[in-house]
Parts: C-alpha cells; structure tokens; sequence
C-alpha cells in the first residue's frame, strides 16, 4: 500500500498537521488553499475587484457626483467652487485671447482632477474609459484562450498533418509585427463606409463599436497562447494515463476532453490575468494612435491621447488614466504569478 507523502507532494505542513488533513481533497482545493496563503496575489486580486468596481460605477459618479456629462463639450460651462463661479475653460494668453487652458484639478466633487481641452470632467471620463479598456481586455484575453485551446487540443492531439498546418498558421501570424498586424486589421474594418456596416452572422459591427477592437486583439494574440498549450498536449498525449484510456477503448472525444483537457486547463487559468494585462496594454496603445476605441467613446488611451498637449498645463489629464493602466496591469501580473504558484503542485506552500 502506498504511503501518502506530502513533502513528494511539494506541500509543507505545520509541525502538528498530518498528509491525512489533506487526503481527499481534489487538486483545484489544494490550488484554492494554497492561493488563500498568498497574501500578495490576495491584494492583487482586491486592488482589481476595486478597480472594476469603480469603472462600473461610471454613470453614477458623472450622475450623481461631478453631475456632468463626461461625453458632451462644455467649453463654455462654469462651475462654482467654494462660492466662486469660475470658468471650466480659462480664458489663454494667446493672440485672439480664447479659452486655451482647461480648469485644473479642484478636488471637490465637481472636476475633482481637473477638465479636458473640451471642458469635460477627467474624473468622469476616466471611470468611462476604465469601462471599454477592461470589457475589451477581458473579452480579447478570453476570446484568444478559448481560440488557442482549441486549435492547441486539437493540433496536439491528432498532431501529424492537422499539427503542421495549425502551427504553420499561427507561426504566419506570430511573424507579423503585433501592432503593424493590428492597426491593418484595424484600419481595414475601420475605413468601411458608414452605410456598410461589418456584418457577421446575425451581429452587425459599426465603426464606433467596441467589439471591433476586441476581436482584432483577440485574434492577433492566438498564437501566444497557442504555442505553450500545444506543447503541454503533446506531452500529455504520451503519458501513461493516456495511454491506458486507449487501453480501454476510449474515444477521441474522451481523451481530449475527460483526460487531457482537465490537465492544461489550469495553464489557461494562469495566462487569462496576465493576457488580460497585455491585451489592456494594447488596446491603449491603439486608442492612442485613434485606432482603437473610437469617439464619443472612450478609454484610458484615447483620455491619454487627449491629455497629451495639456501635458505642460493640466498634467492630470494624461497622468490619471496612466496610472489606472499602470495599477491595473501590475495587480493582474501579481494576480497571474499567485495563481501560477497555487496551480504548480511542485510548489512549496506552507498550509495551515
């Protein structure tokens, strides 16, 4: 009879704890209890809950809160601050004397972090732009796992000729520049005349629409997700678990998805949060270059794009949405590199 070892295991128990505490328990409670340990990925995963929920409380801070309208231009509004009305524009220094400079941070709840060149408050709009940035990094991150399990489990499987044309396919992707492949896609889907819209199936895709974005990032991203899944099946396929399901007469449907699936789904798990990291990343920068999230829109890199000639005057506008990116990249990153922790069994965790 075998004896269970928890040390071969790779887990570290307490001087009173026995292996029997943790006989039983399937290997997803393990991942669960070990995550529960990480203090840091715990916090990480907090900071963005904390951040989702403040980008879906959008409408109601602009309703409520800097009562105004983050979409619609007020270059000519006023607001009041401590009993005094001053404009949102302040009249510039230049030749014909127009309103050059936005109104500064106030740190009130009306402009709390200052207005736009069109007078719009950053606060507001930076919650709104927190919204498109993480629904299209999300929905790119997932839409690119699910597209790269697939083809993974199946080019590893059947390997062969179905291998070769599915890797030669993604390696035609993967040696296109990432951003030169996405801002061809983007400027294709984007020029198409108004009356025409991108139809696909019974979904009809605008110019303006988010979903373009996000399917365009989602798609370039395949094959980074392709390669260490398909090497992860074609080990499996070899192993000796495997090996005695074909014993038994199983089929290709159970193999893949009762005996090899469960064993690279933990893969995905990891590289959704750090995907989402890097599709957010790119999705800015395509913003950036007007090219992504398109107007009356916005995300953090159209925000930052708007913000880059107020850079001297009104620093906050670029430097707000910044920082969003920056908090939110750094708590998935984290976030991933805790759930890479748990899901390693050769990982040395101390449970209690």
């Amino acid at each position: 009879m075998a004896v269970f070892e928890p040390e071969a295991e790779g887990i570290v128990l307490d001087v009173e704890e026995t292996g029997g505490d943790i006989v039983g328990r399937s290997p997803w409670a393990l991942a669960g209890r070990r995550f529960l340990r990480n203090k840091l990925a715990l916090a990480a995963l907090g900071l963005f809950i904390l951040i989702v929920a403040v980008s879906l409380s959008a409408p109601l801070y602009a309703k409520h809160v800097a009562k105004t309208d983050p979409f619609k231009s007020n270059v000519t509004g006023t607001v009041t601050i401590d009993g005094k009305t001053i404009d949102v524009i302040q009249e510039g220094t230049g030749k014909l004397g127009l309103g050059e400079t936005p109104i500064g941070p106030t740190w009130k709840s009306q402009y709390f972090i200052g207005a736009d060149g069109q007078g719009r408050d950053v606060a507001a709009r930076v919650l709104y732009g927190g919204r498109a940035s993480l629904f299209i990094g999300f929905g790119s991150a997932l839409l690119a796992c699910l597209l790269a399990l697939v083809l993974a489990l199946v080019a590893g499987y059947f390997a062969g000729a179905t291998d070769l044309v599915i890797s030669r396919l993604m390696d035609l992707i993967w040696a296109f520049p990432l951003y030169l492949l996405a801002i061809s896609l983007a400027t294709v889907l984007l020029a198409r005349p108004t009356d025409k819209p991108l139809k696909i199936g019974p979904v009809t895709l605008t110019a303006g629409s988010l979903w373009i974005p996000l399917v365009i990032i989602g798609l370039v991203y395949v094959p980074y997700v392709f390669r260490p899944i398909r090497g992860q099946v074609l080990s499996l396929r070899e192993k000796e678990f495997v090996e005695a399901a074909v014993a038994q007469w199983a089929g290709s449907f159970r193999l893949v998805f009762r005996e090899i699936l469960p064993n690279v789904i933990s893969t995905v798990v990891v590289l959704l949060p750090l995907m989402i990291a890097t599709t957010i990343l790119t999705e800015s920068a395509l913003s950036y270059l007007s090219i992504g999230v398109q107007a009356p829109q916005a995300s953090w890199g159209t925000i930052i794009e708007d913000g880059q000639g107020l850079l001297y005057t009104r620093p906050w506008v670029a430097i707000a949405p910044g920082i969003m990116i920056v908090l939110t990249v750094l708590a998935l990153n984290v976030l991933g590199d805790g759930l890479r922790d748990a899901l390693d069994p050769r990982s040395k965790v101390r449970m209690k």
